[in-house]
């Protein structure tokens, strides 16, 4: 049985993003193309759903300013130790990153660099949870599900739309 109750599309400047809620909030957001893409989703297409309609308007607000934030519920489907992973990243404030070393070590798990990096990578709300602000230790742009490109851009929206 499928842990999504409603899908919708939504259109975003660096391309079409598929949305899946459940019962609890935001389960899903993924770029077309995107690693770990579930494919096919197993759920009605309804955007008015209260969640993709909420993730939808808060999705058009951070592309007019990504200091906003995000203030829906999610409902990310994954181990809990993923799920801290998650958690983690939704304390990096647009416009600053971290890196993969610096948020093992902020969760008490200071060796275990490459867990964190797998969980970062299984991301399954991308944007809302902000896997893309996560640089390698030397600052280079490593990892994206979504495309190198694709965090490039949404890191430079960050830095361009001052606080």
């Amino acid at each position: 049985m499928s842990p999504y109750l409603a899908q919708a599309r939504c259109d975003t400047p660096l391309g079409p993003v598929t949305l899946a809620a459940s019962a609890h909030g935001l389960a899903g957001l993924w770029f077309d193309g995107q690693k770990h893409h579930p494919g096919t989703l197993d759920a009605p297409v309804d955007p008015a759903q209260r969640w993709l309609a909420q993730a939808a308007a808060e999705l058009a607000r951070y592309w007019a300013d990504p200091h906003a934030g995000f203030t829906l519920p999610l409902d990310p489907q994954g181990s809990a130790f993923q799920r801290a992973v998650w958690q983690a990243l939704r304390g990096i404030d647009a416009g600053r990153t971290s890196s993969y070393g610096a948020l093992a070590a902020s969760l008490g798990r200071a060796s275990a660099v490459r867990a964190v990096a797998a969980a970062i990578g299984r991301n399954p709300v991308s944007i809302v949870v902000p896997c893309h602000r996560v640089l390698g230790r030397d600052g280079a742009l490593t990892g994206y599900a979504g495309g190198l490109e694709r965090k490039a851009a949404l890191l430079e929206h960050e830095q361009r739309v001052p606080r």
